[in-house]
C-alpha cells in the first residue's frame, strides 16, 4: 500500500475553497485525503477512477460551508456539477452526483453500472467511523492513513453541527443520511 500524500488535483480544487471553508480547511482537506486514499486501497483504480475519487472527495461535503447547512448534499452536488462542466467532464456528472448523494447511505449501494459509488461510500464510512467500519481493510492500513492525515478536529466539528441540527430540526436531524 502506497499512501498518496500529495495529489495535485486535490490541492488545486480545494485551494479555491480555502476562504469559504475557513478554519476547517486543513481538517477537511485531511478528511478528503483519507477518503481518497481509502478508495485507492479498496479499488484497483484507473486514472479516470482516481480523478473521479478526487473530484467527488473534494466536493462531497463542501455544501456545509457554501450553504452553511447540514443538509448539504444538493448544494455539494451543484458545486461539483459546475466544476465538471467548467472542466469539460460533464460525462462524469451522473456518477459524481451519485458518489456525493449516496456517501452517507447506511446500506450497500447496488447499481453495478456505477461501482465507484459503493467504493466511495465505504471509504467515507471508514473515515467517519475512524476505522470502526473497516469493510475488510486491515486495521494496520487504516491506521497508517489516519496517522498520515490527522483528524485535527474534523469529526468533532461534524458532531457539533449534527447536535445543532438535531436541536433545530428534530423531525429530520440528519437529512444527509440515507438507508
Amino acid at each position: 500500500m502506497v499512501i498518496q500524500k500529495r495529489i495535485p488535483l486535490l490541492e488545486q480544487i480545494l485551494e479555491q475553497w480555502k476562504g469559504t471553508i475557513g478554519s476547517q480547511y486543513q481538517p477537511y482537506k485531511n478528511h478528503v485525503y483519507r477518503v481518497v486514499n481509502f478508495c485507492l486501497i479498496l479499488h484497483q483504480s484507473t486514472q479516470d477512477d482516481q480523478e473521479k475519487f478526487v473530484i467527488a472527495g473534494c466536493f462531497h461535503d463542501i455544501g456545509i460551508w457554501t450553504d452553511n447547512t447540514v443538509d448539504y448534499l444538493e448544494p455539494s452536488i451543484e458545486v461539483a456539477k459546475k466544476y465538471l462542466q467548467d472542466n469539460g467532464k460533464e460525462q462524469w456528472s451522473k456518477e459524481i452526483e451519485l458518489m456525493i448523494d449516496q456517501h452517507h447511505k447506511i446500506r450497500r449501494y447496488r447499481d453495478s453500472q456505477y461501482a465507484l459509488v459503493e467504493v466511495f461510500r465505504k471509504a467515507d464510512w471508514i473515515d467517519v467511523s475512524m476505522g470502526k467500519r473497516s469493510f475488510d481493510l486491515s486495521k494496520n492500513d487504516i491506521q497508517k492513513v489516519l496517522d498520515t492525515f490527522p483528524n485535527l478536529g474534523f469529526h468533532e466539528n461534524l458532531l457539533h453541527l449534527g447536535k445543532t441540527e438535531l436541536l433545530a430540526h428534530r423531525r429530520n436531524p440528519l437529512p444527509m443520511m440515507k438507508w
